[in-house]
């Protein structure tokens, strides 16, 4: 790392990071203690829950080249071009919001202090405090205006203004979840040198990874030298299949059914946009920062209701030159298990109909799983059926998961949006 806190990539490692340079904005221990101190002498936000994942993001280089939240001119940028002010590919503005109270609060203020619990996080040098437009960003970024859609709802959750500027970093939130799994991208790109990968498939996931998902990351890995199976931890919806339960599923199917010297796992601790093809483009940025050269994109990706077409988030790839984004988007259709085929297949591959394919409604496995019943073994792997029946049983909230992210018939690298 030079003196300004920019990392150059390797000449072994995968990948340059997206602009050419990978962030780091944790500050040394000895700075941090200081900045600490200072920062309870300066004006104070306190960070929301979904702002928080972006900070992590941020601090640890998973959002290069930035080095804070974002100012007025990328922020339109952003939501008129999908492109940052200096012409980066970017399809999702970065912000962090304030309320009336908090801009007034803020004032001339050159500095100010990011809290999170009552104790200091971060410092942010302000550059500008700006009123975000609601309707633009809802319709760039989600395709649509209408508070029923997830992300819209947060959106209009936010302050009117924005604060932007640079941050550093006094330390992340305790995040003791999944701490062997929380993998910054240098400890990732790393562990690619350490095991020779020059070339990995990211794959990104919100559900279980049931057997289309796994047919489509094994199909990939045939191609490449490893993949990541990158699972999103931080905030998603109400029905979604929780973390913890996911993780406990990813771990079994590690265990039994991956080369140990071909996979690895780690979290990608962001919050779920559901923007659909936006988020895309915006997964596989960071998956690029990860170290990853290549990105899987399956139907759906990112989806949520009917916001979206079924292949919408493959299609808007197109509106980008391939060097632009530098990560290579490896696109598949549904699959599903063919009995008459005896196998795993696609329609690009199954001449058969659907009579014969193992395909079953988000409402059918949950009633199954309910019941303790197992679906079929060409459908979901029974030990991971196992895992969700026990948490529908130990939970009952557990029951009212989005069918969707149990049955999830062959959707690609969203993992069953």
């Amino acid at each position: 790392m030079d003196t300004t806190g920019v990392e150059r990539p390797s000449h072994a490692e995968t990948i340059a990071p997206h602009g050419g340079e990978r962030v780091d904005l944790l500050l040394p221990p000895a700075q941090a203690e200081r900045a600490s101190e200072e920062a309870r002498h300066l004006p104070k936000i306190e960070v929301g829950r979904r702002e928080l994942h972006d900070l992590e993001m941020l601090a640890v280089g998973a959002l290069s080249p930035l080095r804070g939240f974002m100012g007025e001119k990328d922020y339109h940028s952003v939501l008129e071009e999908a492109h940052l002010s200096n012409g980066l590919v970017w399809s999702i503005p970065v912000t962090l919001s304030v309320d009336e109270a908090g801009a007034k609060r803020i004032g001339g203020a050159s500095q100010v202090a990011l809290f999170s619990d009552g104790e200091p996080i971060a410092r942010l040098e302000v550059d500008q405090v700006y009123r975000r437009d609601r309707e633009k960003e809802a319709q760039a970024v989600f395709r649509t205006t209408d508070t029923a859609h997830p992300g819209v709802k947060a959106l209009h959750a936010a302050g009117d203004f924005v604060v932007a500027g640079d941050v550093s970093v006094i330390r992340l939130p305790e995040h003791t979840t999944f701490a062997k799994y929380r993998l910054t991208p240098a400890q990732t790109r790393a562990a690619f040198t350490e095991r020779g990968w020059r070339t990995v498939v990211g794959f990104q996931t919100r559900n279980p990874v049931h057997r289309a998902h796994e047919y489509l990351q094994k199909c990939a890995m045939e191609i490449v030298d490893g993949l990541l199976l990158h699972p999103l931890v931080g905030e998603t919806k109400d029905d979604d299949v929780p973390a913890d339960v996911r993780m406990r599923c990813y771990e079994i199917l590690f265990e039994n059914y991956y080369p140990r010297d071909r996979a690895m796992m780690s979290v990608f601790p962001a919050a779920m946009r559901y923007a659909g093809p936006k988020e895309a483009i915006w997964h596989a940025i960071a998956r690029k920062n990860y170290g990853c050269t290549h990105f899987i994109v399956g139907r759906d990706h990112a989806g949520v209701g009917s916001y979206y077409g079924t292949y919408d988030a493959q299609r808007i790839f197109d509106d980008f030159e391939p060097d632009e984004l530098g990560i290579t988007p490896l696109f598949f259709e549904h699959s599903f298990y063919c009995v008459k085929c005896e196998q795993m297949a696609s329609p690009k591959t199954c001449p058969h109909g659907d009579e014969e394919r193992v395909i079953l409604s988000g409402t059918k496995v949950r009633e199954m799983l309910r019941a303790g019943q197992k679906p079929p073994m060409e459908f979901s792997r029974p030990e991971v059926a196992q895992i969700l029946i026990d948490a529908m049983q130990e939970d009952p909230r557990e029951q009212d998961v989005d069918p969707r992210g149990l049955a999830s018939p062959g959707n690609g690298g969203e993992g069953g949006s």
